[in-house]
């Protein structure tokens, strides 16, 4: 069981949230029945053409120009990924466009009997930059799980040591959008906290953009 928990420590130093705050706001904002939340979710979203979860928003910023805008985000992006599980794919101020793949560890756990594996996803997280607005887009295209082969709740039972596997969830094969799916409620609690997350990653976005990362990014000094 040692190596099952250290399938969830992760370095946070660029994470906006840890796996337990995430979960807390989850809560708060869908209720903590992780099935119904699922369904409920479901209903407002839907994958798109490459079976990936996509959400976009755009946020107006009057006032402000595209040059503006993209020292503004440039500051956010560099401070958010900056590890190398969370980096930035592309930084192009000219064609007003930057693209960073973030990474969260441990929505969603599991242990049965015989196995145990923790959920992580890796969402890209693209931002269009223009005078007054940016667009950004929020993509999740898999979960990718952490599995611990016998290293489940009857591992200690067995002299054979558990053997660490990665898995990759195709997000079309897991609840709520088939209704057979092995992993039910670990998928049902992953939906919910990808959502979550997405709802977070925007806010922080506009926040940075129409009041600065620290607050003092103002030309009055």
């Amino acid at each position: 069981m040692l190596v099952f928990a250290a399938l969830c420590t992760v370095s946070a130093s660029a994470q906006l949230m840890r796996a337990e705050e995430l979960e807390k706001y989850a809560k708060e904002k869908y209720g903590d029945k992780w099935s119904v939340a699922a369904e409920n979710i479901k209903s407002l979203i839907s994958l798109d053409k490459n079976n990936s979860l996509t959400y976009t928003q755009i946020i107006p910023c009057p006032g402000k120009s595209k040059d503006q805008l993209y020292v503004l985000l440039n500051y956010w992006y560099t401070n958010t990924f900056n590890d190398a599980k969370s980096v930035i794919q592309l930084n192009d101020k000219e064609l007003g466009c930057i693209i960073g793949k973030g990474f969260m560890p441990g929505i969603a756990a599991h242990t049965g009997g015989t196995n145990a594996y923790v959920v992580n996803i890796a969402p890209i997280i693209k931002t269009d930059i223009k005078d007054g607005k940016i667009r950004v887009t929020y993509t999740v295209t898999s979960y990718d799980a952490d599995i611990l082969a016998g290293g489940g709740i009857l591992g200690d039972m067995s002299d054979t040591p558990p053997t660490h596997v990665d898995e990759t969830w195709p997000l079309e094969k897991c609840f709520p959008f088939v209704e057979k799916d092995k992993h039910k409620k670990t998928s049902a609690k992953a939906l919910v906290m990808t959502y979550a997350y997405s709802n977070v990653m925007m806010d922080k976005i506009e926040e940075a953009v129409k009041n600065g990362l620290t607050g003092n990014e103002g030309d009055d000094w």
